[in-house]
C-alpha cells in the first residue's frame, strides 16, 4: 500500500514544480529582449476587441489562459496529494480519482508536446505514468472499521 501512495506523492510533487515553474515563466512573457518578440507583443497588448461584453487584448487573454493553466496544475497537484492520503479511508474513490487524472495528465502532457516545449511535456508525461502505474498496483487492502467509543 505504501508505493501507490509514493508514486502519488511524487506526482504531486512534479505537477508542483512543474506549476511554479509555469508561473514563474509565464509571469515574464512580456519581458523579451529579441525585437521582432517584442513588436509582437506591443500587438498582442495593444489593440481590443469587443467580447462577451467586454473589450480585452490578445494580450490579456494569454495572461487569464496562463494563469487559469497555474491553477489547474495546482489542481491537480492537490488532487494527486489528497488522493494519497485517503488510499485506506476510500479506496473505490481512490481508484477512480487516480484514473480519472491519469488520463487527464496524459492529455495535458500530449497537449504540451504539441503546442510547448518537451521540458514541461517530460514533466508532467512522468506524472502520468507515476498516477498510472499507482492505479495498476494498488490493491485495497482488509479495511477494519475504527471502534466507536461508548
Amino acid at each position: 500500500m505504501k508505493i501507490p501512495k509514493i508514486l502519488l506523492r511524487i506526482a504531486a510533487v512534479l505537477m508542483l514544480i512543474h506549476g511554479l515553474g509555469h508561473t514563474i515563466g509565464h509571469s515574464g512573457w512580456k519581458n523579451p529582449t529579441d525585437p521582432v518578440q517584442q513588436a509582437v507583443i506591443r500587438q498582442m497588448t495593444g489593440p481590443k476587441f469587443p467580447f462577451m461584453g467586454v473589450m480585452r487584448s490578445m494580450g490579456e487573454y494569454f495572461d487569464g489562459y496562463g494563469y487559469a493553466c497555474s491553477i489547474a496544475i495546482l489542481l491537480f497537484t492537490l488532487v494527486l496529494w489528497f488522493t494519497s492520503g485517503e488510499l485506506n479511508a476510500s479506496p473505490g474513490l481512490a481508484k477512480k480519482i487516480m484514473l480519472t487524472m491519469s488520463v487527464c495528465l496524459l492529455a495535458w502532457g500530449i497537449d504540451e508536446l504539441i503546442f510547448f516545449f518537451p521540458f514541461a511535456a517530460c514533466i508532467t508525461l512522468v506524472a502520468f505514468v507515476c498516477t498510472l502505474t499507482a492505479f495498476f498496483i494498488y490493491k485495497p487492502g482488509h479495511i477494519i472499521a475504527p471502534k466507536l467509543a461508548g
